[in-house]
């Protein structure tokens, strides 16, 4: 006699039969071992198998009025709800095509009658195993897959909180700039899923692609922590030597990136990008810029978006070295310079999506009571 577990018991097999004397026989036999359920046609059996809980097991017979077992088979493994359920026939078709056909539909064996209840008992433990067996790599294979996406995310929000702390870093020296980072941040983030479509911008602003780009914009003036103090922080005019100071630090902040990169024991995809930024993010569209004087397409598309962010910021809020300017002054300035500071058709991008534009200003707006009662006015 074959040997059963406590968990056998809490399995659930349906036997299929248009014949009452076959339900008996197989009821007889499995009930002392596993929860049976029976059904004398195949509607009824489609019926009992959507229910829950769903059968770990189907015994079908192939020959019944109506809807014959090949009917009902197909029906099980059309619903997506019952196509896991295995099925075995039970039927007196034994020949090689009949055989052929069922496992062709997705019948996983066949008993033939008449039954021998060893024989069955044994199919039906060894298929219930199999599908336990299965059902446990599901479910890991479900929780494993839950605990990967847990930790990407995980990861995910420890590299965004390391790069606003690095970025933070920076801001320490410059403390007026406030949500400067944020805001900045969004500015790209909306330029970029507005020239998504775009015939020369769709190959590279993927939606990954626009997801590390904006990942990456807070690291744009890193380098600033290079700057000597009385130069990043000095109300007036720089002087020609102390401005020539200030340009470094694009190529500072670039050059500490790429050595952080060189550190990381694996590639990190958004490095590349922020180098980018970091390195290129002043220069101009008609070649006036820096630090290496790149003109139109050379500049890369990341640092393109970055640049108009950048300045449509710097005039919109406070500095140590002037007052804020009201939104439309600063839109009419950034139009102005397309084709020549700008990427014409990041600026055209910029002007469609003006309003998204005072809306994140305001959304992240510093507390400075000249810029709320300027947005007000608005």
């Amino acid at each position: 006699m074959v040997a059963f577990t406590e968990q056998a018991f809490r399995q659930t097999v349906l036997i299929v039969d248009d014949t009452p004397e076959n339900l008996i026989v197989l009821g007889e036999l499995l009930q002392p071992y596993y929860r049976v359920r029976a059904a004398s046609s195949g509607a009824r059996a489609l019926r009992i198998a959507a229910l829950d809980p769903k059968p770990d097991l189907v015994l079908l017979d192939v020959m019944m009025p109506e809807m014959d077992g090949y009917a009902v088979l197909s029906r099980l493994r059309d619903d997506p709800a019952t196509r896991d359920i295995p099925v075995v026939f039970v039927t007196a078709m034994d020949t090689i095509e009949d055989e052929q056909r069922g496992f062709d539909l997705g019948a996983v064996d066949y008993i033939t009658k008449p039954l021998r209840p060893a024989i069955v008992l044994a199919r039906v433990r060894a298929h219930l195993e199999l599908k336990q067996a299965r059902d446990w790599l599901r479910d890991q294979n479900a929780f494993l897959e839950a605990e990967v996406a847990r930790r990407l995310s995980e990861n995910l929000l420890i590299q965004e909180v390391s790069i606003h702390a690095l970025a933070r870093l920076a801001e320490t020296r410059d403390p007026e700039t406030g949500n400067h980072l944020r805001r900045t941040q969004e500015y790209v983030r909306t330029l970029a899923k507005q020239l998504q479509s775009h015939p020369r911008f769709a190959a590279f602003l993927s939606d990954r692609n626009i997801d590390l780009v904006a990942r990456s914009a807070p690291l744009h003036d890193i380098g600033k922590v290079g700057i000597p103090d009385h130069i990043l922080l000095k109300p007036g005019k720089l002087t020609p030597e102390e401005w020539e100071i200030m340009k470094t630090h694009a190529q500072l902040g670039s050059e500490a990136i790429e050595q952080a990169e060189r550190d990381a024991e694996e590639p990190v995809e958004f490095f590349a990008l922020a180098k980018e930024i970091t390195r290129w993010h002043h220069e101009r569209w008609d070649g006036s810029g820096y630090p290496d004087g790149f003109i139109g397409e050379a500049i890369p598309v990341s640092a393109r978006l970055m640049a108009l962010a950048d300045v449509f910021d710097a005039l919109i809020c406070r500095r140590v070295y002037k007052p804020p300017m009201p939104f439309t002054q600063a839109r009419d300035i950034i139009a102005a310079e397309r084709g020549r500071h700008f990427d014409p058709d990041v600026v055209d991008a910029f002007l469609v999506d003006f309003d998204k534009f005072e809306a994140i200003a305001e959304r992240y707006g510093d507390a400075d009571e000249s810029l709320i009662a300027r947005i007000a006015k608005i």
